[in-house]
């Protein structure tokens, strides 16, 4: 056996699938944990750090998810360089010592400034997806995003009433030691069971023309470059919609209390699509399945801001609209993502950074333009994503030249093959292009 393949297998083997899936979500979920789980203590912060306007709450969110974008640059190309293993371990230790700084913090300016160290120490997360195309590739890749997404988006049902449970025992700073703690753990789990995924021959020298050649070949490439653009957009909307929670329950629907269970209700439906992807995905390909998505998106988008423009938005609407406008986003961003990330095996590091770099700080931007247009009701969250929807569909239809819902060009088994079973032909390659750079 190829002493590569040899070391995939030991690599798999040594976790075993199930533990593999839930501790790439477990990391994937220290990040989601620091934006869900702050959504109840933006009002307490606002009132308790004396923040003259309320809006200016949400850039706890934004300045974190800013430092989230920025600092993917760094740990994708240092993964490459370094291997994936130590790497992700110092940022999880950034990140438990920022957490703790933000809890320490006396004033708001002095919480943005370790919020944004909070976001680069987070995006140490983005080396999961680095991790996942190194064992895996095509539709089994798209179906083990998917079932991290199932574990993954458990996160957002549970951090907001786990916030709101912790702001009734103890002070809104609590919530960070909170986060501390839990990235601590998954640090040590990582440690003690993570082994390295890097392939040795993918090791990229930190020479500048090496980098930047890596860099075209992420950039230059059509489908990877639409299908980023395209996820960037979809979380744009996500992001708005974060960060319009607290304020759309306090000041649309007037049960502030009620935000945390009714985004657990929105959320549930992006766990139950992700969980229906990753079972579906392997016989009907990522193309059929996201693009389909994309259209179901589309008509429940327009159909809530239609509702919501007339004047008929209540809680109900609100929740089954949303839910559905959610389930959708969960059948297209892992398919979206597999399908941006699937050309770029060789340079899976830098990938992964540079599409992250653009989805988060692109819909930081995006989903700040969009925040800013709340004022007491819920049509600036619903036409935003409307527009940011037919945007995504844009981009994809460059991207695939005008054809949606074919499937892929090399054949169904090519499209579900794993890197452990077409290894030496995708490392050869890889390889051949890497000494070209």
């Amino acid at each position: 056996m190829h002493s590569d393949d040899a070391g995939e297998s030991q690599a798999r083997s040594s976790l075993g699938f199930p533990e593999f899936i839930a501790l790439i979500a477990a990391i994937m979920s220290t990040q989601a944990l620091a934006v869900d789980a702050m959504l109840p203590a933006l009002p307490r912060i606002v009132h308790e750090l004396g923040v003259p306007n309320p809006n200016h709450g949400q850039w706890v969110v934004t300045t974190y998810v800013a430092g989230v974008g920025l600092g993917q640059l760094l740990w994708g190309l240092a993964s490459d360089r370094f291997g994936r293993r130590p790497i992700l371990l110092i940022g999880l230790a950034l990140y438990v010592t920022a957490a703790v700084l933000c809890g320490m913090a006396e004033s708001f300016r002095a919480l943005l400034l370790w919020r944004f160290v909070h976001g680069l120490a987070a995006a140490c997360m983005v080396l999961t997806r680095s991790v996942v195309r190194d064992l895996y590739a095509g539709r089994r890749m798209a179906r083990v995003l998917s079932l991290t997404y199932v574990v993954f988006l458990m996160v957002p049902i549970i951090a907001p009433t786990l916030g709101a449970l912790i702001l009734k025992v103890a002070p809104w700073r609590a919530v960070f030691q909170v986060f501390a703690a839990f990235a601590g753990f998954v640090g040590l789990w990582a440690y003690m069971r993570l082994p390295e995924t890097l392939h040795p021959e993918y090791r990229l020298a930190l020479a500048p023309g090496k980098i930047l050649a890596a860099y075209r070949a992420v950039l230059w490439n059509r489908i990877p470059l639409c299908y980023c653009l395209a996820v960037m957009l979809l979380f744009g909307s996500l992001i708005s919609y974060v960060s319009m929670m607290p304020q759309i329950f306090g000041s649309v629907f007037h049960h502030a209390s009620w935000m945390p269970t009714m985004f657990a209700l929105c959320a549930g439906s992006m766990g139950i699509a992700s969980l229906l992807n990753s079972r579906i995905v392997e016989h009907y390909g990522m193309r059929r399945i996201s693009h389909f998505a994309l259209m179901c998106y589309l008509g429940v988008t327009a159909v809530h801001f239609t509702v919501a423009f007339m004047g008929f938005e209540s809680v109900p609407s609100f929740v089954v609209l949303q839910s559905l406008t959610m389930g959708s986003f969960a059948l297209v961003a892992p398919n979206f993502g597999a399908l941006a990330m699937e050309p770029l095996g060789a340079v899976a590091g830098v990938g992964a950074s540079v599409q992250g770099f653009v989805t988060t700080c692109g819909g930081a931007v995006v989903g700040s333009a969009i925040g800013r247009q709340f004022a007491d009701s819920t049509v600036a969250l619903t036409g935003g994503a409307l527009v940011c929807g037919l945007a995504c569909l844009l981009v994809v239809l460059i991207g695939e030249r005008g054809r949606l819902f074919h499937g892929h060009p090399l054949g169904r088994h090519s499209d579900q093959s794993s890197v452990l079973e077409t290894g030496a032909a995708d490392r050869s390659v890889s390889a051949a292009h890497h000494r070209k750079m």
